[in-house]
Formats: structure tokens, C-alpha cells, sequence
């Protein structure tokens, strides 16, 4: 099989001149790009992407690490991503991790190794000292607020959204307010339980159900909350699909929404808007995309998005 010393002896060119050709370089004249390429053909040479990738300086890939991959919430981010990176004519890589601390180490060496252009974080296991010398080598963007200036980020304020949604609640006469979040040492699940104690106060027992997922995640809430002796008369979901599993529960016993429980989801997603649910849209497709731009431009701005709060029929 020919290599590119082959093609550049066979065109009478130098093997600068083939690389240029490669990388489509607008200073070859006609005459020998004609050349190569009659010779490529002849030969049916393909070029090595790796190699071209190194001459180029760029791999136009882009890698996303993020712990699932059949979550509304990180398809919505995904989409986002996805959308700009089409956009521009650039690769992405998906790297899930199920937060496991070892294997996003894995994924960030192989920036370090120049597999790919830059990496998009959109959840993670290790804190941002261990991540930030990966910065060294290619730009690290995350899908949250991070005040590290070597790190970029899109992220929405969700401690002002969550306080938000709890005042909503409360100024319509909510004071038994229960919630559920995804995991319990999350960054954003700190948030929500400063948010809650700053408007209600402590967490009554039970109030404060993690781990939730999928519709699934929310049925089970839905039930635990429903059997406690002082019943919440308010629930924040996080995310339309766990609102959905509490709905189902209380629509199984033939309650009102939101005369008997009021349900409040987040991301605007589906299953919500066909549910009537009022949901807390973190805008989580924009997220996405300005993380993808911020890659691609090799920037480390900090890029807020707002959430808005859409009130259907749930509360």
C-alpha cells in the first residue's frame, strides 16, 4: 500500500506538498495538486486520519463526558451539544463515566494525549483541582458554574432557580413542601436543600427523597410521600419524568392536581407538557450548545443562561 513518501515521488512533489494538499492548503498551484490527487486515485490511497490530525494541529473532535446516557435531562444537553458541533463540522465522542472517578481521569488523559480538541464535562466525580491541570492541554468546558478561570462553563443559576420555585410554591399557600433530587452529594442537591431551608426551614422527616432517576424513580416517591402521616401538599421533581411517577400515584387514587397535591417538574421535557406539569426549564439544550461554542473557540468564558419557570396546570 502506498504512503505519502510513495505519492509524493510518483507526483514528483515534495511530501510537504502532498500534506498540503491533504489539508485542502490554498498555496499549491493547480498543476501539482492536479498530480497528487491523479496519483492518490491511481493508488487508492486513503491518509491516515491520526496523521493528518497531527500535521493539522486539531482533531476537529470534541469529547463529552457524561455519567448516562438515557437521561432526558443529559439527552437535552446532549442535543444541544450535538446541534453546534454539526454546525461547525465537528466530531463529538461520547465517554461515559456512571461517575466513576478512575474513568474520567481515562477520558481527560486522552485530551492530554491530543485525541481530542477539547472536552465537555456535563456531570462529574472528581473536584476541580484534580481536573484543572487537564486544562494544560486543551480547553475543559462544564455544563455547571465554575469559578476556576482556567475552566469554561454554560451553566444557568439553579440556587436562585430553586429558591424560585419554593417561593412560587409558598406564596400559594404551600408550607408542607417535599422534593426529590438525583444524587444526594451533588453539588446541585446542596443547593436545592440551602434553597428549601431558606424558605420553609428544616426538612420535616421524609420530605427529601434521592436517587431519583426515571418515572420509575418517581412512582416509588411518589408512594413514600404519599403515605407519610403529615402528607406533603406540594412536590418539586427533579426533572418532568420523576414528576410524572408522583402524578400517576396520586391520579391512582383519584386526588385533584393541584387541589389535593400540587406537582412542580423541571426541563420542560414531554412527558410534562402532554401532563399539564408546571415545570422549572433550565434551558438545558442551550447549555449544551454555548458548552460546544466555547470548545470550538477555545474559550474560557463563563456563559449564564436563564431558567424560566412555566406555570401549567400542577399548581
Amino acid at each position: 500500500m502506498a504512503n505519502i513518501n510513495d505519492i509524493a515521488k510518483l507526483a514528483g512533489v515534495s511530501v510537504s506538498t502532498v500534506s498540503r494538499v491533504l489539508n485542502n492548503h490554498k498555496y499549491v498551484s493547480d498543476e501539482k495538486r492536479e498530480a497528487v490527487l491523479k496519483v492518490m486515485e491511481e493508488k487508492k490511497y486513503t491518509p491516515n486520519k491520526n496523521a493528518i490530525d497531527l500535521i493539522r494541529g486539531k482533531t476537529k473532535t470534541i469529547g463529552v463526558i457524561l455519567p448516562y446516557n438515557n437521561n432526558p435531562a443529559f439527552d437535552q444537553l446532549l442535543n444541544g451539544i450535538l446541534n453546534k458541533a454539526l454546525e461547525n463540522d465537528f466530531l463529538i465522542t461520547m465517554l461515559p463515566s456512571k461517575y466513576d472517578q478512575e474513568k474520567e481521569l481515562e477520558y481527560l488523559e486522552k485530551l492530554k494525549s491530543k485525541l481530542f480538541d477539547g472536552i465537555i464535562i456535563t456531570s462529574r466525580a472528581n473536584d476541580w483541582e484534580t481536573i484543572i491541570p487537564y486544562s494544560a492541554f486543551g480547553p475543559i468546558v462544564s455544563c455547571e458554574y465554575v469559578q476556576h478561570h482556567e475552566i469554561g462553563c454554560s451553566y444557568t443559576e439553579r440556587y436562585s432557580s430553586f429558591l424560585d420555585t419554593f417561593q412560587l410554591l409558598k406564596n400559594k399557600g404551600h408550607h408542607a413542601v417535599a422534593f426529590t433530587t438525583a444524587r444526594i452529594d451533588s453539588n446541585s442537591t446542596k443547593k436545592i436543600i440551602q434553597a428549601y431551608r431558606e424558605v420553609f426551614g428544616e426538612i420535616p422527616p421524609g420530605y427529601h427523597i434521592s436517587n431519583c432517576q426515571c418515572l420509575e424513580d418517581g412512582c416509588d416517591a411518589g408512594k413514600q410521600f404519599l403515605r407519610l402521616s403529615e402528607r406533603p401538599t406540594a412536590i418539586y421533581a427533579n426533572g418532568d419524568e420523576v414528576a410524572s411517577g408522583v402524578y400517576l400515584n396520586v391520579k391512582a387514587k383519584k386526588w385533584g392536581i393541584p387541589k389535593d397535591l400540587a406537582i412542580i417538574g423541571q426541563e420542560n421535557q414531554s412527558v410534562g407538557i402532554g401532563l399539564g406539569l408546571t415545570t422549572v426549564d433550565h434551558q438545558l439544550t442551550k447549555i449544551g450548545e454555548q458548552a460546544c461554542s466555547l470548545i470550538i473557540k477555545k474559550s474560557n468564558k463563563k456563559v449564564e443562561i436563564p431558567y424560566r419557570i412555566i406555570e401549567r396546570d400542577s399548581v
